[in-house]
């Protein structure tokens, strides 16, 4: 490790750094066919080349007040990138982005003085505080709550479904998908492992925070129509694995959320670019208006299949090693005497689950569904489009099938301590077999395939008793799920998600208003008044001020 007072290189920040340069080209690359013809595209470009050195700065930074500038612009610059969608949303969608981003910057700074007041220092490589006081606390749940805004952890994830819904999909793969992931669980594994001693009490919070993100999100997803906002919730759905992973103190577990952390962000940067290829050559992100582009879009049906079996945990894809040494860590927590060990596995784990049943929903419906009519117009997208989808997907491949030979060995492991051997783990998914196996498996389905349809088949038009099913009847599987929309335990949560009722930054917004009409009431115009209100403020000021003094030494 390499460490200065301002800046510091170690195997966690270099394969960190590594990977957001990648993103970062690929996006280049991406936009430059998905962006092409709009209006400030030198302007657009700046902003993603100043947004990749701020990201650097805050992966190689070593002094807080250094990372927190840098964290800060990154969070400007998404305002400004959300902007580039012409939508009527838009600039509300991008507001919201920076106030709850914004705020929880404010709690960072909070935390800044708290470790200051601790530590006395503000380089990072030199504090190890323990957790038995409450300034520590609140500390790192200041810290931790930076973290959460950032990677979109609940609560603070509202503004990641808006984001992916109404941002330019370059914008959303870039920054909700993948960056954001990175710089945000980067900087709750900084906390969690170097600048803070972990306690019990503390891990537990993780964990059960890291578990109702997960199923809480995929419940949202399941019942999406609008393609980018589906994916936007799975992107909040998965920093639960993340999450849960490093809460685990396990070195396994730790592992596992960081593999997670950098498979996350391909899988689900991969995603939100076929989703992006889809709405650029359909016109549209309405599930509903969608089907049957398998053929027509054959490149980018294969690379969002490969990166949908991926986010769903399907070996031998990198989401199944990840998911899998998660799960280990967790059952290490349950040997070590912790109750609550198998809640936290059977969320991962049904997790997992419903982000398969949704994915199905996407592919069926965007890809294999029955075709409208406008998907026979419909067109693969271009070069410079297809190639960045094709080398995630492909990244996707790579770090499942030789997941110990490449990212693990390289990657990972070097950057946790007291992982032991890969033959003493609890469970030992041997990736080369298994793909093997499933080779095997795929190619005799092949043959019974290509076997049964030696007679040929004959196509028609679908119709029912007789009469031709118009377009706009079509089967879609867009309702796959809406019965669990209709349950009455879950008709109410999903009603009032629907409101709002959830989202941190309405509620916000209503305790602001609140106080608003509250101080407007006190404005009466009359001096006598204003005089009093004067008069009591000072004498709390007073009070407040001879306190500090006499707890002076």
């Amino acid at each position: 490790m390499l460490s200065s007072q301002f800046f510091r290189f170690d195997n966690l920040s270099n394969f960190v750094g590594i990977f957001v340069c990648i993103f970062s080209v690929l996006i280049i690359l991406y936009s430059s066919g998905f962006m092409r013809g709009r209006r400030g595209l030198i302007r657009y470009y700046s902003y993603i080349i100043l947004t990749l050195i701020a990201s650097l700065g805050v992966i190689y930074s070593n002094n807080l007040i250094l990372f927190i500038v840098f964290w800060g612009f990154l969070g400007l610059l998404l305002y400004l990138l959300i902007g580039f969608e012409d939508k009527a949303r838009t600039p509300a969608t991008a507001k919201k982005a920076f106030i709850i981003i914004g705020g929880s910057d404010a709690l960072m700074l909070l935390g800044l003085a708290l470790v200051w007041r601790l530590t006395g220092t503000f380089q990072m490589d030199k504090m190890n505080i323990a957790l038995n006081t409450k300034p520590a606390v609140w500390a790192y749940l200041c810290f931790a709550a930076g973290a959460f805004a950032k990677a979109g952890a609940m609560p603070l994830h509202t503004w990641v479904p808006d984001t992916a819904e109404d941002a330019p999909t370059p914008v959303t793969a870039y920054l909700p998908a993948s960056l954001d992931k990175l710089l945000g669980i980067y900087f709750l594994a900084r906390i969690s492992l170097d600048m803070f001693q972990m306690n019990t009490a503390m891990n537990t919070v993780l964990m059960a925070l890291g578990s109702f993100t997960i199923v809480a999100a995929v419940m949202m997803a399941l019942i999406q129509h609008d393609l980018k906002r589906l994916l936007g919730y799975h992107a909040v759905s998965q920093v639960g694995y993340m999450v849960l992973g490093i809460g685990t103190g396990s070195p396994i577990g730790i592992a596992g959320g960081l593999f997670h952390m950098l498979n996350n962000a391909i899988y689900k940067g991969c995603l939100f670019l076929c989703g992006g290829g889809v709405e650029h050559r359909a016109g549209t992100n309405d599930l509903s208006k969608l089907g049957g582009l398998a053929k027509a879009m054959p490149i980018t049906f294969v690379a969002c299949l490969i990166a949908a079996l991926s986010i769903s945990g399907v070996p031998p894809f990198n989401g199944f090693v990840s998911k899998w040494m998660i799960y280990q860590g967790i059952i290490e927590v349950g040997k070590g005497g912790d109750k609550l060990w198998i809640i936290w596995l059977v969320a991962a784990m049904f997790g997992s689950a419903l982000t398969l049943a949704s994915f199905m929903k996407v592919i069926h419906t965007t890809f294999l569904g029955q075709p409208s009519t406008a998907a026979t117009k419909i067109k693969e997208v271009n070069f410079t489009m297809w190639v960045p989808m094709v080398v995630l997907a492909g990244l996707c491949v790579v770090f499942g099938v030789f997941a110990y030979a490449v990212p693990l060995k390289h990657l990972i492991l070097p950057s946790v301590a007291g992982i032991p051997a890969i033959e003493h783990w609890l469970g030992w998914w041997r990736p080369g077999p298994a793909t093997l196996l499933i080779i095997i498996g795929i190619g005799i389905g092949a043959i019974i395939y290509w076997l049964g349809s030696l007679k040929g088949l004959r196509e028609d038009t679908a119709f029912i008793g007789g009469e031709v099913i118009p377009d706009e009847h079509r089967v879609t599987g867009v309702d796959f799920y809406n019965t669990i929309s209709d349950l009455r335990p879950l008709k109410g949560v999903y009603d009032s998600a629907g409101k709002g009722f959830f989202d941190i930054y309405y509620l916000g917004a209503n305790v602001a208003a609140f106080f608003t009409k509250a101080v407007q009431r006190v404005h009466t115009g009359l001096l006598t008044a204003y005089f009093s209100w004067f008069l009591i403020g000072l004498l709390i000021v007073i009070y407040i001020l001879m306190k500090v003094i006499k707890s002076l030494p």
